[in-house]
This record gives structure tokens, C-alpha cells and sequence, in this order.
């Protein structure tokens, strides 16, 4: 039998902050339960969270990615895959956890809750991902997708499509440097047309890539040298 939450995190309070109301609460129930509460459990059938979990990835990526899509429509597929990176991680999913006040449903092992497991990113985030797969089985892909757009409306609106679209310069620097702990070179190899209309071809080179940008000032042939070597380097992943 399932360890009661306590007294303030009823159902329908979590229902409510989901935004969704399941036909089946035994859904529910599983996305919630860590393996640490299965674990002290061995004489029972139930199993944990963690299958939902993979499943929970698996449709959260999809919708996001949709939404990015959906939003950005100049992004490129590399640019695309690190905006989702960089909403579709643990500590987003964490701090989503925290807002709709899931760690006090969650079911725990008494040695995790002793040891603040409800506070804990990588099980709030797991949590996370099991309850859009509860949703996911329990109403269908839409009701879902509704739950992650709800959730991360604001933050795709608050992207910072400067940093994103832009500053590929800074984006392939830190990139390089924490794996190949190199700095990327830039290097003018043409000036086309007159002094008045002039345009640029830079060229980058870093971690045996090679890659050539074009602009009408050095910046802007630098960034462009830059975001092709960020897609060189997503491809060769």
C-alpha cells in the first residue's frame, strides 16, 4: 500500500497546479513513486517511476522541440537542439517540480525522505519527466503537450534570442574550450567588392574543424564562421 502524503498535498491540489485531471489516479500514483520507496517494498509488485521517466523524456523533447519550431522559425536544426539543451535540463525540470509543489507528493524510501530527497534536483526533475508521461498515457499526446506549453511558455519567452541567435562566438568558445580546451582562431581570407560595399570571409579554425563565414563588417563574418562551425561541430556529435 502506497505511504500517504501528507495531510496538505491532497490530489486534487496537485491536479489542480498539473492542470490536468486524471481519468485514472493510479497513473498518478506511479509517476510519483521513486525506486527507493519500491525498495523497501520487495514483497509487493509495484514498480517505480523510472520506465515513465524514459518515456516522460521522450515526449517532453517532442514537445519542446515543436514549440521551438513553432517559435523560432530561422532557427537552424544545430540552433535548435542547443535551445532545447538548454530548457530540457534538470535543473528547468527541478525548478518546474518546485513550482507546481510536486516534492511533497512524491513517494520516498524513509531513508531518502530523511535525506531531503524531496528537495533533491535529480529526483525532482525524474518526477518531472514521469508525470508528462502519466499525463501522455492517461489523456492522449494533446493533454501533454498542454501540460509543457503551460509549463514553459515563460521561458520560451524569456529566451534570450541574442545570446541564441547571435552570440555564436561566445556559444563556440565555451564549447570548445570545456571539451577540447582549445580557442577557436579567426582569420580574414577575402575582402570582396569596394571599399563603400565591402564583404567579409572570415574564416574559423579550432579542434581540426575548419569554417568559413561571410559579413559586411569582420564582427559579423566572425559570427557567421562561428555558427557554421557550431553546426560542423553538432553534426560530428
Amino acid at each position: 500500500m502506497d505511504d500517504p502524503t501528507p495531510e496538505n498535498a491532497t490530489r486534487e491540489n496537485l491536479e489542480r497546479a498539473l492542470g490536468y485531471r486524471f481519468n485514472r489516479s493510479e497513473q498518478l500514483t506511479a509517476a510519483l513513486r521513486h525506486s527507493s520507496f519500491v525498495n523497501e517494498q520487495p514483497q509487493t509488485s509495484i514498480t517505480s517511476n523510472e520506465r515513465l521517466e524514459f518515456l516522460g523524456d521522450a515526449v517532453l523533447n517532442l514537445a519542446i522541440s515543436h514549440l521551438l519550431m513553432e517559435r523560432y522559425p530561422d532557427l537552424t536544426e544545430g540552433e535548435l537542439s542547443r535551445n532545447r539543451a538548454r530548457l530540457v535540463n534538470e535543473t528547468e525540470l527541478a525548478a518546474i517540480a518546485r513550482e507546481i509543489g510536486l516534492g511533497p507528493h512524491l513517494l520516498l524510501g524513509k531513508g531518502e525522505a530523511l535525506t531531503d530527497g524531496r528537495e533533491k534536483n535529480s529526483i525532482l526533475a525524474d518526477a518531472t519527466e514521469a508525470v508528462i508521461a502519466a499525463i501522455y498515457i492517461d489523456g492522449g499526446f494533446d493533454a501533454a503537450f498542454g501540460f509543457v506549453d503551460n509549463q514553459f511558455r515563460e521561458r520560451l519567452r524569456s529566451t534570450n534570442r541574442t545570446r541564441y541567435e547571435t552570440d555564436f562566438k561566445s556559444m563556440l568558445q565555451e564549447r570548445v574550450q570545456s571539451t577540447y580546451h582549445e580557442v577557436p582562431r579567426y582569420e580574414v581570407v577575402d575582402e570582396i567588392g569596394p571599399d563603400h560595399d565591402k564583404t567579409f570571409r572570415v574564416q574559423m579554425t579550432v579542434a581540426g574543424i575548419t569554417a568559413d563565414g561571410d559579413g559586411k563588417s569582420k564582427k559579423i563574418a566572425e559570427q557567421a564562421a562561428a555558427r557554421a562551425g557550431l553546426d560542423l561541430l553538432d553534426r560530428s556529435a
